[in-house]
């Protein structure tokens, strides 16, 4: 419904700059996918792989997606609902990633709301990790991880890609340049590409992307109160996801008699690897001996897995819908 959208491909038509960022990267969904591997080339699945059993804090931590969901369908149509909960994630790119499949009409809103959140990580989550924790829980003390192989690293984006994209494959392209990204990183021998993706690359379509985005947020659809409310739901979910990554912990805790500290559930979420960060600033003030950081890079690798997944049940619920 822009103006200048699909003016490259009107015959005669005079091809604006803004319209060829727009409909290159983004009616395409391509910044997104391309950020993807940016993010992939970044993230070390190492803390993952010696204790595989975190992958259930990222699964965990999509509460506050499922939660939100079912109440922004109260305000908003189910496809813009989805696109909305999303942003529970603090994942930019998934979230205009599933926006655009799901036609929003609120994509600069819910791009604004997700990254807002991403960045507000460190101020919004240590209150909520607070609230649901004891000091005892926050001061455990957990034991060290072991070493993972090489080959552990560079089998596992293959096969998890081959496993998910079976079981959702409306996530393919998304999960597929993640872990192509990951390969980059862990297969050792394409270090420029691994460097391009996590510097030049990213840094390049972040800028695209927001730009084009950017153009979608008309006054007369921005400035209403629709946008406040997009702001508002978002924040719920963001902090449904933290304290049900956080409870979640608490529940592994008591299974194994005080070994899993409670807080590095809160880097469930996929804000990588500044939630993981959180966490260990979070658990190194309640036990100065503690060092949590490499624990909770476990749950927030999850997180983006997890994350993924999420969108791809929204869309196979809702693509024909």
């Amino acid at each position: 419904n822009l103006p200048w959208s699909g003016a490259i491909t009107q015959p005669g038509a005079e091809a604006w700059p803004i319209s060829v960022l727009y409909d290159a990267g983004i009616a395409n969904e391509l910044f997104p996918l391309l950020l993807f591997i940016g993010i992939g080339a970044m993230i070390d699945f190492g803390p993952l792989l010696k204790n595989p059993w975190l992958m259930l804090f990222g699964a965990a931590a999509q509460f506050g997606i499922f939660f939100t969901f079912f109440v922004a369908s109260f305000f908003f149509d189910v496809n813009d609902a989805a696109s909305i909960a999303i942003i529970g994630a603090a994942d930019g790119p998934t979230s205009i990633f599933v926006a655009n499949e799901l036609g929003s009409k609120y994509i600069g809103a819910i791009m604004v709301a997700a990254y807002s959140y991403m960045s507000l990580v460190p101020l919004i989550q240590p209150p909520v990790m607070k609230l649901f924790t004891t000091q005892k829980e926050r001061e455990i003390v957990m034991e060290q991880l072991r070493e993972v192989t090489r080959f552990e690293k560079i089998v596992f984006p293959i096969v998890a890609t081959i496993f998910i994209s079976l079981l959702l494959p409306s996530i393919t392209s998304l999960l597929g340049m993640l872990m192509l990204g990951n390969l980059f990183r862990e297969s050792g021998v394409t270090d420029r590409l691994s460097d391009t993706s996590q510097n030049a690359l990213i840094n390049t379509v972040t800028i695209f992307l927001a730009t084009g985005t950017g153009l979608t947020m008309s006054a007369e659809h921005f400035l209403s109160y629709q946008t406040i409310l997009i702001i508002g739901l978002g924040l719920v979910a963001f902090i449904g996801g933290t304290a049900g990554g956080v409870l979640f912990g608490k529940l592994m805790s008591l299974v194994d008699g005080g070994k899993t500290n409670p807080l590095i559930g809160s880097a469930g979420v996929s804000a990588v690897p500044m939630a993981a960060r959180v966490s260990q600033v979070v658990g190194a003030k309640a036990n100065p001996a503690n060092f949590l950081l490499m624990h909770a890079m476990g749950p927030n690798v999850a997180g983006v897995i997890g994350t993924a997944v999420a969108a791809g049940t929204m869309l196979a619920m809702l693509s024909s819908h």
